[in-house]
């Protein structure tokens, strides 16, 4: 079992910086694959924005790739969203996500506001 926690949501202007953080527990955090992944409001579906593995290696959608840098540190057991240049395209509910191979959990959210 991991629990998941997402701290640093809030609300920021267009063209401001947020990092997120997710703390786990639980588990050998090192070994689990860790996203970030935003459900926007009006019902949208939720969506990868970043993931990145046990071995380091990143991945971004498209509409946040030059903006988004995801990282972790497991000594921490904690992985980070740095988020430069928001928009307000970018507000959200950001949840956490850990995975490892039949094993998938999921933190309880932070919310982003991006508005002036």
């Amino acid at each position: 079992q991991v629990q998941l926690v997402e701290s640093g949501g809030g609300l920021v202007q267009p063209g401001g910086s947020l990092r997120l953080s997710c703390a786990a527990s639980g588990s050998i955090f090192s070994i689990y694959a860790m996203g970030w992944y935003r459900q926007a409001p009006g019902g949208k579906q939720r969506e990868l924005v970043a993931t990145i593995t046990s071995a380091g290696m990143t991945n971004y959608a498209d509409s946040v790739k030059g903006r988004f840098t995801i990282s972790r540190d497991n000594t921490k057991n904690t992985v980070y969203l740095q988020m430069n240049s928001l928009k307000p395209e970018d507000t959200a509910v950001y949840y956490c996500n850990g995975n490892y191979y039949h094993l998938n959990y999921w933190g309880q959210g932070t919310q982003v506001t991006v508005s002036s």
